[in-house]
């Protein structure tokens, strides 16, 4: 049941395989199935593709290519049209089948005969949907309360909505805490006595690369805690680094207290989970803020203030914008800590609206721009549907070392092109400023962005991170009185 779960969410356990869009193709190609004729040969169980996935991702040195190749050519030889398409989106990370997570909690439940809610709660402490499963369908209810508040094992991060004013967020919430939002990188630290961790927005253990927030934690006197800040790279006057300058120091293993030198990073503290022995992430937001701010120095507690006031609000904002901020979150103040969820108990305000969006394929420039990937197509997730709706594109925002880099990039992603397009895999989050929306014939989604700029690639998230096509329609809906 593991393995099924993982595969319908598109997830293979073996991680890294090492093997590409081309590679299949070739392996597909060598063994080709006519579309009427069924697949050759007993099919292909669940547990021999694992076995195959196994030899694959172990095959290494020299030789190792065509190994994989003779794995997959043998698998294909088996498999039929819709298996084989299924194979492709798979391991290529482009599976598209419909079930997503949302209805695999659902389907985890009615199997193993257990609340959907106690399935979903396991899912967010554990981030592991697959070892959910097979905990529900081999021990039930039991199986599940097992999936607590642990040190040194990662919680899914509790995500924001947006807010289009300082207005609406405040006649949602009431009075909230209002916080700077930094355009830094979110980690999650944990520790025990002498021992920390730190682990990045998904969940990677970046401690080598960050001392100088190992050092610190190390002197906060809980014995053990667990929270979550931003890591920012800040100028000599207090204002931030760009953020691809912050994620410089972001997996790297090699100079790092040479780099720590020229871009140390400071760390702001925003919430507690967890502390000496118990999680506190059921307490409501104003319980938690209460206990981190007597668990750590104010001095590395993100600036923050509680408020119904609009006008005390818009200066909070303003002191913000003026330090160089991106903007400010507001905050619930009776709201649990909901890991992995995406609600509207915290929203986000920048004055300069943004969405993260994948790229779906580069056109080569002109002039200047020859010889580079230039022109991005962007797109929004379209989760009801499987894949992306593109939006647009653009070319602006961009400088030469960024059309440098994406232009290899994009390359290495490659699926298909033509004269003047490269299409790719859908794999590259980009932050794109825009002005507003506007309704669009030509695109999808009926809706395009206007005047539409990149303020720079997010290698923090993966496209399952993006934004989707219904926060377009919701802004789009409000910007024109729908």
């Amino acid at each position: 049941m593991a393995l099924a779960t993982s595969y319908l969410s598109g997830i293979v356990p073996q991680d890294k395989l090492g093997v590409g869009w081309a590679g299949l193709q070739a392996a597909a190609a060598a063994t080709p199935v006519p579309a009427e004729a069924p697949a050759p040969g007993p099919p292909v169980g669940l547990a021999e593709l694992d076995t195959a996935f196994e030899r694959i991702a172990g095959a290494a040195g020299k030789g190792s290519a065509e190994a994989k190749q003779r794995i997959l050519r043998e698998l294909f030889a088996r498999l039929g049209e819709e298996e084989r398409r299924f194979l492709f989106g798979l391991v290529t990370g482009e599976l598209r089948q419909g079930a997503l997570e949302g209805i695999l909690v659902e389907a985890v439940a009615r199997a193993a005969d257990v609340a959907a809610d106690d399935v979903r709660r396991a899912v967010m402490l554990a981030g592991d949907l697959p070892r959910v499963a097979h905990a529900a369908l081999t021990e039930g209810t039991s199986g599940l309360a097992g999936f607590a508040v642990r040190l040194f094992r990662p919680v899914l991060p509790m995500l924001a909505g947006t807010a289009e004013t300082l207005e609406e967020a405040l006649a949602e919430l009431g009075e909230a805490a209002l916080e700077w939002k930094l355009d830094g990188a979110r980690v999650q630290i944990h520790k025990a006595g002498d021992e920390v961790r730190v682990y990045s927005r998904r969940l990677n253990e970046v401690t080598p690369a960050v001392p100088e927030v190992v050092e610190l934690a190390r002197t906060l006197p809980a014995r053990e805690l667990i929270v979550e800040g931003e890591a920012i790279a800040l100028r000599a006057d207090g204002t931030p680094h760009p953020f691809q300058t912050t994620m410089s120091r972001f997996g790297r293993r090699l100079d790092v207290e040479r780099v720590r030198r020229t871009v140390p990073l400071t760390l702001f503290l925003f919430d507690l989970l967890y502390l000496d022995g118990g999680s506190v992430m059921d307490e409501p937001l104003a319980r938690r803020s209460e206990a981190l701010a007597n668990a750590v120095p104010a001095t590395l507690c993100v600036p923050r203030l509680v408020t119904a006031s609009t006008e005390a609000a818009r200066r909070f904002l303003e002191e913000a914008l003026a330090r160089g901020h991106e903007g400010i979150m507001a905050k619930a103040l009776d709201a649990p800590y909901e890991a992995g969820r995406r609600g509207r108990r915290w929203l986000k305000l920048k004055p300069v609206r943004t969405l993260d969006l994948v790229v779906l394929a580069a056109e080569w420039g002109h002039g200047r721009r020859r010889g580079w990937l230039s022109n991005l197509h962007l797109g929004a997730r379209d989760p009801a549907h499987g894949g992306f709706v593109m939006l647009g594109k653009t070319f602006k925002g961009m400088t030469d070392e960024m059309l440098a880099w994406q232009t290899a990039k994009l390359q290495e992603l490659e699926v298909s092109r033509d004269e003047h397009t490269v299409y790719v895999r859908p794999e590259l989050v980009v932050e794109v400023a825009f002005n507003d929306l506007q309704a669009s014939p030509q695109y999808p989604g009926g809706v395009a962005l206007r005047f539409a700029r990149i303020k720079g690639y997010r290698p923090d998230k993966v496209a399952a991170d993006a934004d989707t096509i219904e926060t377009l329609k919701e802004i789009w809906r409000r910007q024109s009185g729908g």
